[in-house]
């Protein structure tokens, strides 16, 4: 009587271990890379909600806001503070107004240190209206060679 033993041997299941890691080696950096692209989108997001912010200000007081306050609501008398959050809905980017005036403000979203955004290839981003128009851009110095506004916005 012939015992016939069915299974893997040791070769074949170092083989599949093999081809699994060298999936998981290529996918992984993909999937990272992916997932930043998308958290992108939340600073994006807190730009835009402090841009609307700044407009409906600018139409109750006679410039845009200099600052941002949790609670507090100022239009004159030297301060001129606007009631929004400072940081992005997901928490990714710490939101601020870099400089504001009567006609011109700049907005920037900074990624947090040590978050998640941290080692973001496309770095700070930022909004800047003035002479009547609006220019997304990245902060100068805060991103990797080869990324620019184009590419990362």
């Amino acid at each position: 009587m012939t015992r016939k033993f069915e299974g893997f041997t040791l070769i074949e299941l170092m083989i599949a271990v093999a081809v699994i890691g060298i999936l998981a080696a290529i996918a992984y950096p993909s999937y990272t890379s992916y997932v930043m692209k998308a958290r992108r989108s939340d600073a994006k997001a807190g730009l835009l909600s402090l841009q609307l912010a700044q407009e409906k200000y600018r139409a109750n007081c006679l410039q845009y806001a200099t600052g941002l306050h949790a609670t507090t609501y100022s239009c004159g008398g030297g301060s001129f503070n606007l009631v929004h959050s400072n940081s992005s809905p997901d928490g990714h980017y710490a939101l601020s107004i870099v400089s504001a005036s009567a006609t011109a403000y700049t907005l920037r979203a900074t990624r947090q240190v040590g978050g998640a955004q941290a080692n973001d290839k496309c770095g700070n981003f930022e909004i800047v209206f003035a002479n009547g128009q609006v220019s997304k851009q990245l902060q100068t110095g805060s991103y990797s060679t080869g990324y620019n506004a184009d590419t990362c916005w």
